[in-house]
């Protein structure tokens, strides 16, 4: 499984590259902020709801730091998926170094 960083995915959204965002934080936290676009399936959920992803899509996953997406990245890895990574110190890191208007938490 490969990180990107914010700095990376950010720079690949501004050249309309759209990998497909995993939000996989709790229903709170995404009423706090999120990336547009992104898919939300909740870590707990992410065994139930596997099949409502593309094995051959690219998949960036984040959470808050970065720690849950990583276990969802190995986990969705280990089944088979191909082209998948972790946003590097998670949405956290995106609003410290991106887009300092996010809402921190």
């Amino acid at each position: 499984m490969d990180g990107i960083t914010p700095q990376e995915l950010k720079a690949r959204l501004d050249r309309n590259e759209r990998p497909l965002l995993l939000d996989v934080r709790q229903d709170w936290e995404t009423r706090l902020c999120r990336l547009e676009h992104a898919i939300h399936i909740p870590i707990e959920e992410i065994e139930l709801r596997v099949e409502e992803l593309g094995r051959d899509d690219e998949i960036v996953v984040y959470c808050h730091q970065g720690v849950r997406s990583a276990a969802v990245a190995e986990y969705l890895t280990s089944l088979g998926f191909q082209n998948v990574r972790n946003l590097v110190g998670g949405l956290d890191s995106w609003a410290r170094s991106v887009d300092p208007t996010m809402r921190r938490y």
